[in-house]
């Protein structure tokens, strides 16, 4: 099928392993600010608060900070690891140098004191290696990896010290030249740009190509047609993330980085759409926000082996892992529970929208680990929104009376199937 080719697609499931990767750090980052702006408020005051907040500030700097030229580094090694390239740490090395290769000499940086912005050289603001150029690093880090590999395999560049030097520095020397050849070229494309515009490859993807393409997979239609093609792959036995890991996630992730940052720095939130508020709201046990499938099994269900399954899938569920509904259930090739599997999570998705979006609650800010367990994951996401939590109280009481009469739908289908196969018997 064109979904799962597209999923398997090599730098598409580059990307999926890189942000995959990269998750831990991103959580970490979103846990400092928000023990930053919450609880350390809370307990602390004054130069005390500041000093404590000054642990906040450094795992903010080493983590959401450099988002950009992180992704890169591991999106260098993630592909040269998938094409089966021998020495995957230089290219790496490669998408790193590449990177701040395309990045401006001069930067204009507002000093504490000064009222005006001033010109500053020898400097690489966070601005450019956080998340301002993380869609900057996924697109330099494809390109100058692809570039390295295929220059590598030149067989006429590689430098061959033979089998008597350690093995590393015969790597090093092997990958000498088609080092000197890609950074160079990037070294060259970054000046010619600035020479004949004066302008820099970080501003000209974000202003071409990040926001205009954030802005129509991360508005809110675009969100919930993606996820929802994404649920309806598992009809079929084909996992979510074919669509969600590959195409929606990268984008939904560098809007949480956003909020994180506009939070840290006491800024207006800019994105509603993010990866906590889809995940928080449209992925309540699993995919399909199958925990509301649960309950409304136990309130209504008669037959024993839905019941069983559900029965011995609520603990995992709980913390958002549903293959036991998925494939005991079942979810898959269940044309009766279609309609409520895609429906319940763009419900939640958007109810939140609005909620959020009329200032009822709080935007997320925080990113929580996708195994949360609901009603906590809400609280956590939005630093303690208690609004949030009720928001997605509502969303799961819905989702059980959606999923109700699907249940019972479900088990008159099993019910006759039953009889048919007694009768099949007989």
């Amino acid at each position: 099928m064109v979904a799962v080719k597209l999923g398997n697609q090599i730098h598409l499931r580059s990307l999926r392993d890189a942000f995959a990767t990269v998750m831990p750090l991103y959580i970490l980052a979103g846990l400092a600010v928000l023990l930053n702006n919450t609880v350390f408020t809370w307990i602390f005051s004054g130069d005390t608060l500041a000093n404590v907040q000054y642990w906040g500030t450094t795992i903010t700097n080493a983590t959401l900070n450099i988002s950009g030229l992180l992704i890169a580094a591991i999106i260098g090694y993630c592909l040269a690891r998938n094409r089966d390239f021998e020495n995957p740490l230089a290219a790496s090395m490669i998408s790193m140098a590449c990177l701040i290769a395309m990045m401006p000499n001069t930067v204009s940086v507002t000093p504490n004191a000064a009222k005006a912005a001033v010109e500053v050289s020898g400097v690489l603001p966070f601005a450019n290696l956080g998340t301002g150029s993380m869609f900057a690093g996924v697109i330099v880090a494809l390109l100058a990896t692809e570039a390295f590999i295929k220059v590598s395999n030149i067989k006429k560049l590689q430098v061959n010290l033979g089998d008597n030097v350690p093995p590393a520095v015969g790597k090093s020397f092997n990958v000498l030249i088609p080092v000197i050849i890609v950074v160079s070229l990037f070294g060259l494309v970054s000046a010619a740009l600035f020479n004949l515009t004066g302008n820099n490859i970080i501003n000209l993807i974000t202003t071409f190509i990040q926001e205009p393409l954030r802005h129509i997979g991360t508005g809110l239609w675009g969100c919930i047609i993606l996820y929802s093609l994404g649920n309806m792959l598992w009809l079929f036995g084909i996992h979510q993330s074919v669509i969600y890991s590959s195409i929606l996630e990268p984008l939904l992730i560098i809007n949480i980085t956003e909020n994180i940052a506009a939070y840290s720095a006491g800024q207006a939130i800019p994105n509603i759409i993010n990866v906590s508020q889809v995940t928080t709201y449209g992925l309540m046990g699993g995919s399909g926000s199958t925990i509301c499938l649960l309950i409304a099994t136990f309130l209504v269900g008669k037959n024993a082996m839905t019941k069983n399954v559900a029965k011995m899938s609520v603990a995992p569920g709980i913390f958002n892992i549903n293959e036991p509904v998925i494939f005991g259930y079942p979810i898959v090739y269940n044309i009766t529970m279609a309609i409520p599997f895609v429906l319940v999570p763009a419900l939640g998705i958007l109810i939140s929208y609005i909620a959020t979006a009329t200032g009822f609650m709080s935007p997320c800010v925080s990113l929580v680990p996708w195994t949360t367990p609901p009603l906590l994951s809400s609280f956590l996401a939005t630093a303690g929104d208690l609004k949030a939590v009720l928001v997605q109280a509502i969303v799961l009481v819905l989702g059980v009376l959606i999923y109700i009469p699907f249940v019972k739908i479900n088990d008159r289908v099993l019910e006759k199937q039953a009889a048919m196969e007694n009768e099949g018997e007989e």
